[in-house]
């Protein structure tokens, strides 16, 4: 007989140490197994492993509130059964003492951390509705309400306010953690609305420049003709009046007239000239003001500032530069210089009784500067 009774048994064991149905365990809540009708603690069967493995890392990480007595264990036990040697009530001491010993050994706790509750002979109902018999459940932390019945008020009361600073640093940090993640959102948005307000602003900045850069671009080329007037020939008074003819934004022909007769000390002194001055210029740059060009003149002078006066021919030739400085939409100065060559052919005379009287011939060869002006421009089209 006692040898079927330790086959049976051999046999409970293998079939209860197979994988039993996945149950998902509170994390508060911890379930160990025991054989029917015996009170050893096996701990690598049924799970019991893995329970106590998941028990022993909430011990280690709660040990200073733990030995602060600020949070007990609560042992107790399910629907134990009797054996032939002791009673229910016997077997279910010894079941809960038996976890209890393995934790204080294990889990470096003592008997003082725990609160052990009375027994229930009803079954164990878990989360799927399955009734589960000789089993022990540690329960960490245990309820204020049980420390109370068990340990006392006084040590209750500790737990209850270690819970409720525990609560209210979770609260605190849980109010941090939504302060932080509302800041980096704001700032995030906050980012993001300054880098949409800068592309914008670099836009209409880039806009505005190009609209200016072509309004000024239109004002340098937008006309076709233009009067001029060379203030330097009417400060020296010779009149000077001009056209100017722009075929593009690169290319225009500008002529200048110059017309001037005077007499004076009873017509012994004279200034006479007339003189045009064709040019064809080539502008330069982004807005087109400045240029460079070629231009010829020719004209007929006759001056008499002394006993000898001179009357003749001349032409001549060369290359220009120059800028044109916008005054208004329609006004602008162009400062010009010219260099090239001059050839004057002249006879000279003297004035005898009111008769010119020929004292011969001479020509004259000029290089360097040959024109220089500073033109009041006045775009009509």
């Amino acid at each position: 007989m006692t040898v079927i009774k330790r086959i049976l048994f051999a046999v409970l064991l293998t079939v209860a140490g197979l994988p039993l149905s996945a149950q998902e365990r509170s994390d508060t809540t911890y379930l160990f197994r025991f054989v029917a009708d015996k009170d050893m603690f096996f701990t690598p069967w049924s799970g019991n492993g893995k329970e106590l493995e998941r028990l022993l890392a909430a011990i280690n990480e709660n040990r200073s509130a733990i030995e602060a007595g600020q949070m007990y264990l609560l042992v107790t036990s399910y629907a134990t059964d009797g054996n032939e040697e002791q009673t229910a009530a016997q077997v279910e001491k010894t079941r809960r003492n038996r976890v209890k010993s393995e934790l204080i050994v294990r889990g470096k706790v003592k008997e003082a951390h725990f609160v052990t509750d009375q027994s229930f002979d009803v079954a164990y109902t878990d989360e799927h509705g399955k009734s589960l018999r000789n089993i022990v459940i540690v329960t960490l932390p245990a309820s204020v309400g049980k420390v109370s019945e068990i340990a006392g008020e006084e040590a209750a009361a500790k737990v209850e306010a270690y819970n409720k600073e525990i609560s209210g640093e979770a609260e605190r940090e849980r109010l941090a953690a939504e302060e932080k993640a509302k800041t980096e959102v704001q700032a995030s948005q906050q980012a993001e609305r300054l880098a949409a307000e800068q592309t914008e602003k670099e836009r209409l900045v880039a806009e505005e420049q190009a609209r200016l850069q072509a309004e000024e671009t239109a004002k340098a080329t937008s006309y076709h003709f233009a009067l001029r007037a060379n203030l330097l020939r009417w400060a020296t008074l010779t009149p000077d009046l001009g056209v100017e003819w722009r075929f593009n934004r690169h290319v225009g022909i500008a002529v200048n007239g110059s017309y001037t007769s005077w007499t004076w000390n009873d017509s012994d002194r004279r200034y006479a000239l007339w003189e045009v001055n064709p040019e064809v210029r080539y502008y330069i740059g982004k807005e087109k003001r400045g240029y460079i060009g070629a231009m010829y003149k020719v004209g007929q002078f006759n001056y008499k500032f002394s006993e000898t006066g001179k009357q003749g021919d001349l032409m001549g030739g060369g290359i220009t530069g120059g800028y044109q400085l916008k005054l208004n939409r329609a006004l602008s100065l162009d400062f010009s210089l010219g260099l090239g060559y001059v050839r004057a052919d002249y006879e000279k005379y003297t004035v005898i009784d009111g008769v010119r009287v020929k004292r011969g011939k001479e020509t004259k060869n000029w290089w360097g500067p040959t024109q220089a002006g500073v033109t009041l421009v006045w775009t009509i089209f």
